[in-house]
């Protein structure tokens, strides 16, 4: 059937609306970034390895990705607030620490016992330092460190808070120590139990023992 003059005027009106109106939804649809379901959010899963954690999704900037939550605080609270130390605490503490580890297992066999104990002075307590000191001055182990010239090097790792208190931490200690010349030759490291308290003149170590004491 033949369209008449008036019916062509208005089949193209309607014809330019219709064009007129997908232009305008498929460019609204760039502006917004395409309809809810075009991409997947990005999401961190158990399984996840540190690197995917990090990682946004295909197609997602990379600010998008939320900031991890501060180690200090859960749920927007100071989790200081629960604890019977600070945060200035705890480091000084580990510093304590770490610094005993390593002199407590670094010697030579050209130290004396008073040389030895002048290293830890300061780090440990009046309690600890004669029972340190005993141990250092062991007859056989003193007479063995000489003739063979032994030469110690130590070093201290945290591997957790074990136990704390109002003015006492106790850490689970890694402490490496290589001795030359030994048999066998190579590092040995032992998981330790070391305390300290706090005192006027900061944090001391009040005790070590092997960790498997402690269980």
């Amino acid at each position: 059937m033949e369209l008449t003059t008036g019916q062509q005027r208005l089949l193209f009106v309607v014809v330019v609306l219709a064009l007129a109106g997908l232009g305008f939804y498929l460019l609204a649809g760039r502006g917004s970034g395409g309809s809810p379901g075009a991409a997947p959010s990005p999401s961190v899963t158990a399984s996840s390895t540190p690197s995917a954690a990090g990682t946004a999704s295909a197609g997602v900037p990379p600010a998008t990705v939320p900031a991890a939550t501060p180690v200090s605080t859960v749920g927007g609270a100071e989790i200081y607030q629960w604890l019977p130390f600070t945060p200035d605490d705890l480091a000084a503490a580990a510093k304590t620490t770490l610094e005993f580890a390593t002199n407590y297992t670094t010697w030579s066999y050209t130290e004396d016992t008073a040389a030895y104990a002048a290293k830890l002075n300061g780090l440990v307590t009046a309690k600890e330092m004669p029972i340190l000191e005993s141990a250092y001055a062991t007859p056989g182990v003193a007479a063995q460190r000489k003739a063979d010239k032994q030469v110690s090097k130590g070093s201290g790792t945290i591997d957790q808070i074990y136990a704390f208190a109002t003015g006492t931490i106790t850490f689970y200690v890694t402490i490496t120590q290589t001795v030359t010349p030994a048999q066998p030759a190579g590092a040995r490291s032992g998981k330790y139990a070391v305390t300290v308290v706090s005192s006027s003149g900061g944090w001391q170590v009040n005790s070590i023992e092997l960790s498997s004491l402690g269980n």
